[in-house]
């Protein structure tokens, strides 16, 4: 395997990834494999001489050597890639006048088949309703993610708490390694992405989009705030229905809740 010297920069949500190349300062000991991938294809790998690198563990594409993240088409959570799990997209969060609204599409895709039309994949959450939440992935992880965030929530009461304590249990708890889906949720002050592998992000701008259809979402959204004066809600609907007009697994029957 080649060495892993940083080669042909793109960006992949807030981390970076590279396609590797053979470094001829480099022997086998200095080959050190960052993690295995659960389908058994292996990750990127750093180089020990002298250059330390952080990256994010994301697959390499079976066969290739082009690294794809986990929520883009092509990646492991896209539904052509799991024709026999149930996939639930798209989502988005946005915030604008003190206001947050989280909106999602009805679409539920199972394979290249679409299995309902009108799912609802937004809720609130919390003792008293004051946190919005979405998911998109895999169902069935989405939902058990659902509830663990859930109970975490009722538990101690506050959105960043809870999220940090549930990024604590995958260092504990093996069983939870393996949630192929993401949440966002969002409270009056609080945006944050949940992954099924313990990551914790907040965005630096308020807007959340996950999902295959998340970066079509995401783009409209930031257009739609820049030059136009729309309030959350409606900023929310339209991009998930931009994103129903480009995305293949996301339709135009869209939830959407607003604190």
């Amino acid at each position: 395997m080649a060495c892993g010297h940083l080669l042909g920069w793109r960006s992949v949500r807030s981390a970076s990834v590279c396609a590797l190349r053979a470094c001829p300062f480099s022997n086998s000991n200095s080959i050190r494999p960052m993690a295995q991938w659960p389908n058994g294809h292996p990750l990127l790998v750093t180089c020990t001489t002298g250059i330390t690198l952080f990256l994010r563990c994301i697959p390499l594409e079976p066969g290739r050597g082009v690294p794809t993240s986990l929520e883009t088409p092509g990646g492991p959570m896209d539904p052509s890639q799991n024709p026999n799990v149930v996939h639930a997209t798209t989502i988005i969060s946005v915030r604008r006048g003190g206001h947050v609204a989280v909106a999602g599409d009805g679409q539920v895709t199972l394979g290249h088949t679409v299995m309902k039309g009108n799912a609802r994949k937004v809720r609130r959450l919390g003792r008293d309703g004051q946190v919005l939440a979405g998911f998109a992935g895999a169902a069935a992880d989405a939902f058990t993610l659902f509830e663990l965030f859930e109970a975490k929530l009722d538990k101690h009461g506050q959105l960043t708490r809870a999220a940090v304590e549930l990024a604590k249990d995958w260092r504990t708890e093996r069983r939870l390694g393996k949630l192929e889906a993401l949440l966002a949720v969002a409270d009056k002050e609080t945006s944050l992405i949940i992954s099924g592998t313990g990551d914790v992000i907040e965005p630096e701008d308020g807007i959340i989009a996950i999902g295959s259809g998340g970066s079509y979402a995401l783009s409209a959204a930031r257009a739609l705030l820049a030059h136009t004066e729309l309030d959350a809600k409606t900023i929310a609907t339209e991009a998930i229905n931009i994103a129903g007009d480009i995305c293949i697994y996301t339709n135009r029957n869209v939830v959407v809740e607003e604190l």
